[in-house]
């Protein structure tokens, strides 16, 4: 298992508020795409109505999440972030904790209808243009109907100056790459990437923390399109991409580790371990982490209270939690998430 080492540094002055696992109540939206399957598939309880993404650690103007146990319960995680400072997010997102905001934002996301054909802008362009990171992301298929595919880059022989003539009309999507898509597949969406979810399918997302979409085609809906933003930040390089091969990094009598994407603004590993396994972890300063649960259920020890999570929830280390323990209650599939 990949573990953050302690360091010889010397460490940061201690804090005045408490340090432990956090987990947060959803912020819900209400896209025109989404539906009910975060209740009858995922089995989360959603609001009445249509149900696009739970927003499950956020701390962006469009949406924040709060804690719901400890003593933080009720403060918003920019309000912990302002709080606990490096503790939390830790010395490799110093440059996020300058800016005054928290590097990463975890989404589910429940796509009923096609996703508008988008792309996101790198970190140039959009501190330059919208005055925030751009939005590099990642997907892991929680659900696949069968037939359910999604748009993910451009097909062979498209050229800038092709797509300039037909974007903005009924042909946009005609030219862009497909992919079908199973449980358990891993999409990395780097800024740049022509990309769109379709329908039947459920994704766990973990991007920037960023909310800049530019949109190039809805299919019908009468929302507004970002087309010269969109031109000026499209990678036509990503031909036919396919799903990311997770990278097998450990495996021994059940437990498994699989790196499934690494780049500079996170890293994410599947975490298999039958039921009884311990993991045993430590928070150094470095970075905080991120835990999911996408099947089974585990307990999280540390110095303080446990916390018991099932699928599908989440929960947020502090940088500076230090040695904690996830115990498999039962056969468990997580996800594990830092920056590098």
């Amino acid at each position: 298992m990949k573990s953050n080492l302690p360091s010889n540094r010397p460490a940061s002055e201690p804090t005045d508020h408490p340090l432990y696992p956090l987990t947060f109540d959803p912020v819900f939206k209400d896209y025109p795409w989404g539906g009910r399957n975060l209740q009858t598939v995922l089995g989360r309880k959603i609001p009445d109505g249509i149900v696009a993404e739970s927003w499950d650690i956020a701390a962006h103007p469009d949406g924040s999440t709060a804690v719901n146990t400890g003593p933080l319960k009720g403060k918003t995680l920019p309000e912990v972030q302002a709080l606990l400072g490096p503790a939390l997010v830790g010395e490799r997102s110093a440059q996020a904790l300058e800016l005054g905001r928290f590097p990463l934002l975890i989404k589910l996301l429940d796509a009923n209808r096609w996703l508008s054909v988008q792309v996101h802008p790198d970190d140039a362009y959009g501190l330059e243009h919208e005055g925030e990171f751009g939005k590099t992301e990642m997907w892991v298929v929680l659900h696949a109907a069968p037939g359910a595919e999604l748009i993910y880059g451009f097909q062979a022989g498209m050229t800038r100056e092709r797509y300039a003539q037909e974007i903005g009309t009924e042909r946009s999507a005609d030219g862009l790459h497909r992919v079908a898509v199973k449980p358990g597949d891993v999409i990395f969406v780097p800024a740049g990437s022509i990309h769109a979810l379709g329908p039947g399918i459920i994704v766990a997302e973990i991007q920037q923390n960023s909310n800049t979409t530019y949109r190039i085609y809805d299919w019908g809906r009468p929302r507004p399109l970002h087309l010269q933003q969109a031109l000026a930040v499209l990678n036509f390089d990503l031909i036919e991409p396919e799903p990311t091969r997770p990278v097998v990094m450990m495996e021994d009598d059940g437990f498994k580790v699989e790196q499934l994407v690494s780049c500079p603004y996170f890293e994410t590993e599947r975490v298999t371990m039958p039921a009884g396994y311990e993991f045993f972890g430590l928070c150094d300063g470095d970075t905080f982490e991120i835990w999911a649960v996408l099947a089974g259920e585990i307990v999280v020890h540390s110095d303080a209270e446990p916390v018991t999570l099932t699928a599908v929830q989440w929960v947020l280390l502090p940088a500076e939690l230090g040695e904690f323990q996830i115990e498999a209650s039962s056969d468990t599939v997580l996800l594990r998430v830092f920056v590098p």
